[in-house]
């Protein structure tokens, strides 16, 4: 899932939202006005926002003006049980993968 998709997703066709959180690099508060045009147009004010699979994140103006790329990223690597082994979700093969995209968490109440 893309930027777009994922805001789509998140606000709303023909909606606005604000997206709140913090800077990636100095931890500064940040704040993101987003309008989801009726076509599904993403319209965007404010610094930088990033989403990397399920999370996001976000960079103050100041911080995205000195470095726009994400620094200091390191991505988590998910662990699942396929067959009765525990194995990187990323080495399953394509069909798996779906698989376990389609798979409803179970949480306790």
């Amino acid at each position: 899932m893309n930027t777009t998709e994922y805001l789509v997703q998140l606000i709303g066709k023909g909606k606005k939202g604000l997206l709140k959180g913090s800077c990636h690099d100095c931890k500064a508060s940040v704040e993101i006005a987003v309008d989801i045009q009726k076509d599904g147009k993403v319209v965007s004010t404010g610094p930088f926002w990033w989403i990397e699979g399920v999370g996001g994140f976000s960079k103050c103006p100041i911080c995205f003006d000195h470095e726009p790329r994400l620094a200091n990223y390191q991505p988590c690597e998910v662990y699942s049980r396929v067959c009765g082994y525990l194995r990187p979700v990323k080495q399953y093969n394509p069909g798996k993968q779906a698989e376990f995209k389609e798979r409803t968490p179970f949480k306790l109440c």
